[in-house]
């Protein structure tokens, strides 16, 4: 039985790249430690350029390029632009172009990584195969006007290699001669690359399949705190899909989104400014009429299956969203200009709203478990 592999449309060069560097960090990485060890040097090497491509994705190339949630000075963009190089993720401007594209027609056919044509073809598959022609970039003519931008896409290649495998062998080198140089390139550069990359495929995959959906449930995006641990915050996918212009993935006090802190800090110091947020009033209107919704669609699909007690509860929650719901709706237009008991009384209807919000979705899950299978 043949294998029928499109072969005329492999992209070859990124699947050589993509696998080799794979390859290698699953079998030279560990041949190496086993036989050298890691020290100190090697441990700090790692961790500084996984925090440097890292973040130069996430903050760089995703929250300021592509969503432009905040206005950054010379020197920031010029650090994103030459780490996010070495995360050989393609140069700022295509892997903009595909992210706009990505957003525009998400869960469609036109979605470079769509979730929907299965979980591999999200996370890598859409890289290795030309399953469509090369994005026309006519959704990012305000970078191609960026002249740090297009350097940077002119020289994508000779950057990342540069400073991802050239640059950490030579201090490799200088700190402990041949073996240092070779575990320099082999964690700092080849195992980096592959944490960093899969980093973000997750994100294009994982996220758009297992987690909340607790702002909308029109698209696959879902919030998962464990997968914000792993990718600097970005793992909070479905916020981000609602209010994707907002600097913040993590909204709440609770929640792991190390990018906004940076950017936050950035603003501090006058690296950063116009850092876009949206008001904590819409996204709890959003927040709420999505609970709703699905209150709403629970009651309406299975109220019959359900005993008296678990209906009367689910109908009370939907019943005091909606109510809560027009009231704080009313009231946020003034909320600026109200009085400051008129603001702590908008405050208090937030708080109720909020724990109003969470006692719906644990009664619609008490629900679901109460279900006949």
């Amino acid at each position: 039985m043949s294998l029928n592999l499109p072969l005329d449309r492999i992209n070859w060069k990124t699947s050589v790249f993509l696998i080799s560097t794979l390859v290698i960090a699953l079998t030279a990485v560990p041949v190496y430690l086993w036989h050298y060890g890691v020290n100190g040097f090697q441990i700090g090497l790692f961790l500084f350029y996984f925090a440097a491509t890292g973040f130069s994705i996430t903050l760089g190339y995703h929250r300021l390029f592509s969503h432009l949630a905040f206005k950054a000075r010379w020197p920031v963009k010029l650090a994103t632009l030459v780490f996010g190089a070495a995360a050989f993720e393609n140069s700022t401007l295509d892997w903009v172009a595909d992210h706009r594209t990505h957003h525009k027609h998400v869960d469609q056919d036109d979605d470079p990584y769509d979730i929907s044509q299965g979980f591999f073809h999200a996370h890598i598959g859409w890289l290795l195969f030309k399953l469509r022609p090369e994005p026309p970039l006519d959704n990012v003519a305000d970078l191609q006007r960026d002249p740090l931008v297009m350097w940077q896409h002119r020289w994508c290649i000779p950057i990342g290699f540069t400073v991802g495998f050239v640059i950490p062998p030579i201090l490799g080198w200088i700190y402990g001669g041949p073996i240092q140089a070779l575990g320099a390139f082999l964690l700092a550069g080849v195992a980096r690359v592959v944490f960093v990359q899969q980093m973000t495929f997750f994100i294009n995959s994982l996220c758009h399949t297992i987690g909340r959906r607790p702002y909308s449930s029109n698209c696959s995006a879902r919030d998962s705190a464990v997968m914000a641990f792993f990718t600097f915050g970005e793992g909070y996918h479905n916020y981000h899909h609602e209010f994707q212009h907002d600097y913040r993935n993590g909204v709440k006090a609770w929640q792991f989104d190390p990018t906004k802190w940076l950017i936050w800090t950035l603003s501090k110091t006058g690296l950063a400014s116009n850092l876009r947020r949206v008001p904590d009033t819409r996204i709890l209107l959003v927040e709420a009429g999505e609970a709703q919704r699905l209150l709403t669609a629970r009651l309406s699909t299975q109220a019959s299956q359900m005993a008296d007690k678990t209906r009367q509860l689910l109908q009370t929650s939907q019943d005091k969203l909606t109510r809560l719901m027009q009231d704080l709706g009313e009231r946020k237009d003034q909320y600026i200009r109200a009085t400051e008991a008129r603001i702590e009384h908008s405050r208090e209807l937030i708080s109720e709203l909020r724990r109003e919000i969470r006692l719906a979705v644990e009664r619609l899950e008490l629900a679901g478990d109460l279900m006949p299978a």
